[in-house]
């Protein structure tokens, strides 16, 4: 298991330190074992069971994470009678106007001096690509730590260069506790990681044993993975490219189709958009775009967004010929 850790994993760590100078680490084997890790390490902190999700948002569907999934109700009602009921929701920031309402909210809830985190991520990914205003991230850790609350980013979607980013919170101006990696992390092997404040990471040590360990949490292959994805990115410059490549697909997208879509958003190599004509009309394109060879997911409460996540090294070539194929396999849908 994890009791005597291997020199690559010992490698990985401090791999992951560098990217948020100060930081410490714990290994898990994905983005539910890791939220798992940072919402056990909020509660130990600062002794407050509560936490402080967003409508929209998904964080895995392990126990610890489940009841803050915020996605769908209906990932959590079977199973709400074993789930605590220590979560509050709020809306997430579209514009100003909303993110003004969402604070405000925010500010509410953690007025009551229950919740130990805000647990968000910097850009809702299944939720449909949903891109905050500038310095609402910000805000709401500022909201977080006047009361007493920790601020948890969950990166693993925005992170390691999805977002145009090594880490999108940090770059919007956030100043988490918490950070939490994975998907990507691994090159396609099951690892992720938490990482978190030295200060934070000290509510661990305590006097009665209290411990987040698993079997292959840190399993030396996963952790060779990590580190030559780590190097991949950090040589090929991926996180720059996958902003400047991103920005300018949107670009074509928006030209492209026009009025035919609600609205094209997203960052960097993570784009939305959201149709016209309801309730899983986004799980009906992404049907026919498989027929035709290309690989989609969908986002958004009803399904009602496509959404595009293609490998950050994906050629121009290939971004131009499936939007020929999303312009054809738009025909005729709503």
């Amino acid at each position: 298991g994890d009791l005597y850790p291997s020199d690559v994993k010992l490698e990985l760590c401090a791999a992951l330190a560098r990217l948020w100078p100060g930081a410490r680490v714990l290994l898990g084997q994905s983005g539910a074992d890791a939220v798992t890790a940072a919402l056990k390490t909020a509660v130990l902190a600062t002794g407050r069971p509560g936490v402080l999700a967003l409508q929209g948002a998904y964080h895995g569907l392990g126990y610890a994470p489940l009841a803050a999934c915020g996605l769908r109700a209906s990932y959590r009602e079977p199973f709400a009678r074993q789930q605590g009921r220590h979560v509050r929701f709020i809306e997430p920031a579209r514009d100003a106007a909303s993110a003004e309402h969402s604070l405000e909210a925010a500010a509410h809830h953690l007025a009551g001096g229950e919740i130990g985190a805000v647990l968000i991520e910097p850009v809702l990914g299944r939720g449909g690509c949903l891109v905050p205003p500038a310095g609402y991230l910000a805000e709401l850790g500022r909201l977080a730590h006047h009361h007493g609350a920790l601020l948890v980013t969950d990166e693993i979607w925005t992170g390691l260069g999805r977002s145009g980013a090594w880490l999108r919170g940090l770059e919007d101006g956030a100043e988490p506790d918490l950070v939490v990696l994975g998907k990507g992390l691994g090159g396609g092997l099951p690892i992720s990681a938490c990482l978190g404040r030295a200060e934070v990471m000290e509510a661990w040590r305590r006097d009665a044993e209290v411990t987040h360990t698993s079997t292959f949490a840190g399993a030396p292959l996963a952790c060779a993975a990590a580190l030559a994805t780590l190097r991949v990115l950090e040589a090929e410059r991926l996180p720059a490219r996958a902003r400047a490549l991103g920005d300018a697909h949107r670009g074509a997208l928006r030209a492209r189709l026009g009025a035919r879509v609600r609205e094209i958003r997203g960052v960097g190599l993570m784009t939305g958009i959201e149709l016209e004509g309801g309730r899983g009309v986004a799980a009906r394109l992404m049907q026919r775009l498989l027929e035709r060879g290309w690989l989609t997911t969908t986002g958004g409460g009803q399904r009602e967004v496509l959404v595009l996540t293609p490998p950050l090294i994906v050629h121009g070539h290939l971004l131009d010929a499936f939007d020929e194929a999303l312009d054809t396999a738009l025909e005729g849908l709503a």
